[in-house]
């Protein structure tokens, strides 16, 4: 099958940490090369937002990444994101005459209308998936409207609807879709890569603490940097921003990564945090396996694909109790779950999991059984691909309906009346 798997936040062969990687990232990534490894021919469209990023990469055979064009190369907002959309489904359209695939997977609100608008075009099945469906915006000020409109056409357009857990079904029901349209299909995770067994960075005799993360206040960094203050002895390494050991680069030129500086220089604790900027894939495996746990407490609803690597890798993991994350680590069994934006609340987890050295080890035994058994890559695969399966059958069975009933249909190249 040829797939064509549309992103428009950030190309997911970027390291980790970058701004803008996150779970979607990794998860599309790791999504194309299981395809890929499955044997499909997989073309993953990411829009440019970075001058660095060159315009096709080949990670694997069969995997193909390109990056397109559409406004500056820097990351961008939704607000900006969505003056795009025609830029972006413009190209879509384009390419996909010349090379068409079978099935196309758009991932975002924003990619997925253009990727709608180019399917449309050429009657091609379409999947959506809408991640942190139904949350609002960051920025108060900003209107949520359109991306509700939005979501709400996506969903009654799309020929199959994926979910990353429960609470993003109650969220697409709500915006109309069908239920028999939505599939619960969660990140996956190479368990073959995250193991617990392989190389360690080094480390010392302190405890170790580890966040893999963006920079930005809605990931959390100041909080665990705030709470680190209570959690004596323990060191803190924060993987995610600009590359640090980068001579050229001045930390006071970063804006987050200056404030992170501040907050660790408030509490107290600056000589027990490192920040490592964005650290390479092959990388943070070893990485993982050296910490004691993985704090990731993101403010707002995420996968949290960082901690499911950690649960392979068998590590522990301290986690916000937001959207999927509330599912992927179960509290006092592979790790920890604790409300966001509460530094004293995290302090105390910390202090009582690092206080009983035989926990974090329990914790990460459970935690590499939950993401074999439950999250592996394969399982993904086998998933996404009977979704995309039914999605092809389903708009053949549209097509087949709409001519039965001599009404207009989706044909390549527009639209066919009845004559």
């Amino acid at each position: 099958m040829r797939v064509a798997i549309v992103c428009d936040r950030c190309s997911p062969v970027a390291a980790p940490g970058r701004t803008g990687h996150g779970g979607l990232s990794e998860h599309l990534a790791g999504l194309g090369r299981g395809l890929a490894a499955a044997g499909h021919e997989v073309t993953l469209v990411a829009r440019r937002d970075s001058p660095d990023e060159e315009a096709v990469v080949r990670p694997a055979e069969g995997l193909e990444v390109r990056h397109l064009d559409a406004g500056p190369a820097a990351p961008l907002t939704e607000d900006r994101l969505v003056t795009q959309v025609p830029v972006l489904a413009e190209e879509l359209e384009r390419r996909w005459r010349a090379d068409r695939p079978d099935v196309v997977h758009a991932h975002s609100w924003t990619a997925g209308l253009a990727a709608a608008a180019a399917a449309r075009e050429l009657g091609l099945p379409l999947v959506v998936t809408l991640p942190g469906v139904g949350e609002r915006p960051v920025d108060p000020s900003v209107d949520s409207r359109g991306r509700a409109s939005a979501e709400h056409v996506l969903v009654a357009r799309a020929d199959r609807v994926l979910a990353t857990g429960e609470d993003d079904v109650f969220a697409l029901v709500r915006l109309g879709a069908r239920r028999s349209a939505i599939h619960v299909v969660p990140y996956g995770v190479d368990t073959e890569t995250f193991h617990p067994d392989g190389p360690t960075l080094r480390r010392g005799e302190h405890p170790r603490l580890l966040a893999v993360a963006g920079l930005d206040p809605e990931a959390g960094v100041q909080d665990v940097i705030r709470a680190l203050r209570s959690v004596p002895d323990a060191e803190l390494l924060v993987a995610g921003g600009p590359p640090t050991d980068d001579p050229g680069i001045d930390p006071a030129e970063d804006r987050d990564l200056a404030r992170l500086h501040a907050v660790a220089r408030e509490a107290g604790v600056e000589r027990r945090v490192r920040f490592l900027g964005a650290v390479r894939r092959d990388i943070l495996p070893a990485l993982l396996r050296s910490a004691d746990a993985l704090v990731h407490v993101p403010h707002r609803t995420g996968f949290g694909m960082v901690a499911l690597e950690a649960m392979a890798c068998g590590r522990a993991v301290v986690a916000s109790a937001v959207g999927a994350l509330a599912e992927t680590v179960v509290d006092q069994v592979t790790g920890v779950l604790v409300p966001p934006a509460r530094p004293d609340v995290l302090a105390h987890a910390l202090r009582a999991l690092l206080r009983e050295g035989a926990v974090p080890l329990a914790f990460g035994i459970a935690g590499r059984d939950r993401a074999v058994s439950r999250y592996g890559r394969d399982r993904l695969v086998g998933a996404v691909e009977q979704v995309y399966a039914e999605a092809v059958e389903a708009r053949r069975e549209r097509a087949a309906a709409g001519t039965a009933a001599g009404i207009g249909v989706e044909v390549e190249g527009g639209e066919a009346g009845a004559g």
